[in-house]
């Protein structure tokens, strides 16, 4: 009997963020899991650590979960947090094992490494020099070389929103499994371009990456290559190796190699050509909350969804700027629900008053941003505590579908007057409302609401983009805005577009 040892480490780390990563923030609050609680956390999900779970039942394999352990994106974690996690994957492999499956990140940095999903894989390697890796990425991956050199098989998402994370799984530990059989002989080719492309691009619909991850899975479909990897970069990492990159996985039975050579070096040029594809710019705030009240006033029936790009926690925003919402306010949009709003002292106070009393809080701006001299600003608010809850739901949208995920206490501020109304979700936890669950879970049906607020950038679109009658983006501020130029870089490689002439 085979035996496979299968963990998954993840963190999106935005070195521009003030929120901190304890070892406790893994787990989106709860912890990290070990051995076979961090089987049961992954289990029957779309991740891609249930499609390694799959494959290796199917196999018949002895399954080894060291670890799971995933967070909302945010500052630097310390070394201690990252041994912490690191060690038990380490002791698992020490004991011998035939095969290693990892479900990574690929823009984690910690207090005193840039490149913390290179440096996990480089030490498993040392441990075991022949046992096969394979690793699947985010999207948003920042790739190094450290990493490539020491994996077997490395694939990523080619969905944005992320809802093919199993599917990634299922591919890259696919060839491996395939690898241990004698079937394959996977070879990787890879390459990176000084280019860094704002995340309201990235998205297949949006930019150069929909023709790019086209023609990858042409590639694949067609047997030239066994996997084709975009990695569009995650901007909000100060890193060396942030940038475009691409990774090809080929047989080298076949001429692989050469094909992966080709079919990489093809990807990337298309996304260099196209390069002015990527950069984003957003109108006036005002004026983008305006032409959503005026669409959402003469197009009754389904909501308009605005959304606060520029504070997403899932790219490591505080959650607490209230720029856009004081807007939507000041132009007394009526029938509003927005989410999420991260305050856990606000949510204290709701849940002394109790529901049904009034309350008068300063709302959020909680958070200082000194990367981008930016100081929190909390709004003045009165109304009625309309709802409290734990903030615990099962996710039943597209993306991480079935993980239980959790908001922290929670509490519903229904606010406004007979012109203009709103339901603010106040959480104690950040969150990215990518899930109807952060409003259904407190009574409140987004499907009937005349317009709809979300702190995110694209994710969203799993589970609201049915709903929608239109989407407004809107640039309010934060530590996830699209506009790069005002991030303090100072380990890029340079020239980088669009920062630098190129």
């Amino acid at each position: 009997m085979r035996r496979y040892v299968i963990g998954l480490i993840k963190h999106e780390t935005n070195t521009f963020s003030p929120i901190p990563t304890p070892l406790s923030s893994f787990g989106h609050g709860e912890g990290p899991a070990f051995g076979d609680a961090a089987r049961a956390r992954f289990e029957d999900t779309n991740t891609p650590m249930a499609a390694y779970l799959d494959l290796a039942r199917r196999a018949q394999a002895e399954i080894v979960t060291p670890v799971a352990a995933e967070s909302w994106p945010s500052s630097k974690a310390s070394r201690a947090t990252f041994e912490t996690l690191l060690r038990p994957l380490e002791d698992a492999v020490r004991a011998g094992c035939d095969a290693v499956m990892l479900d990574l990140h690929g823009a984690m940095v910690i207090e005193d490494c840039d490149d913390a999903e290179g440096e996990i894989v480089r030490r498993l390697r040392a441990i075991a020099p022949l046992v096969p890796i394979a690793v699947t990425l985010d999207y948003h991956t920042n790739l190094s070389a450290t990493l490539v050199d020491n994996a077997t098989v490395i694939a990523g998402y080619k969905t944005y929103p992320h809802v093919d994370m199993y599917e990634a799984g299922k591919l890259a530990g696919g060839i491996l499994v395939g690898a241990l059989d004698g079937g394959v002989e996977p070879v990787m080719a890879w390459g990176w371009k000084p280019l860094i492309a704002s995340v309201m691009r990235h998205a297949p619909e949006d930019g150069p990456s929909g023709d790019i991850l086209a023609f990858a899975r042409r590639m694949e479909a067609d047997g030239t290559v066994l996997a084709a990897t975009l990695l569009p970069s995650f901007p909000h990492a100060d890193t060396p190796y942030t940038g475009v990159s691409a990774i090809v996985v080929g047989d080298a039975r076949y001429g692989g190699r050469e094909h992966a050579r080709a079919v990489c070096t093809h990807m990337l040029k298309m996304a260099w050509d196209r390069r002015v594809e990527y950069e984003f710019r957003a109108p006036p705030l005002a004026e983008s909350v305006a032409a959503a009240k005026a669409y959402g006033l003469a197009n009754p029936g389904a909501p308009v969804l605005l959304i606060d790009h520029c504070d997403n926690c899932g790219s490591g925003g505080t959650q607490d700027v209230m720029t856009v919402v004081a807007e939507i306010l000041k132009q007394e949009l009526d029938d509003v629900a927005i989410a999420p709003i991260r305050d856990p002292e606000s949510v204290a106070l709701m849940i002394d008053a109790g529901v049904g009393q009034s309350v008068r809080l300063a709302l959020g701006g909680k958070t200082d941003m000194p990367s981008i001299n930016l100081h929190g600003a909390p709004l003045m608010v009165e109304g009625r505590v309309q709802a409290i809850t734990d903030g615990e739901f099962v996710i039943t949208g597209p993306m991480y579908t079935g993980v239980r995920t959790y908001l922290g206490r929670t509490a519903i501020l229904e606010v406004g007057n007979e012109r203009a109304r709103a339901q603010i979700v106040v959480t104690e936890r950040p969150h990215e409302p990518f899930d109807v669950g952060v409003f259904t879970h407190a009574g409140i049906d987004p499907r009937k609401k005349r317009y709809l607020m979300l702190k995110s950038r694209i994710h969203y679109r799993a589970g609201f983009k049915p709903l929608a009658a239109r989407i407004v983006e809107c640039a309010g501020a934060g530590v996830t805005n699209a506009d790069l130029s005002i991030y303090p870089y100072r380990k890029l490689t340079r020239p980088i577009f669009p920062l630098d002439p190129m």
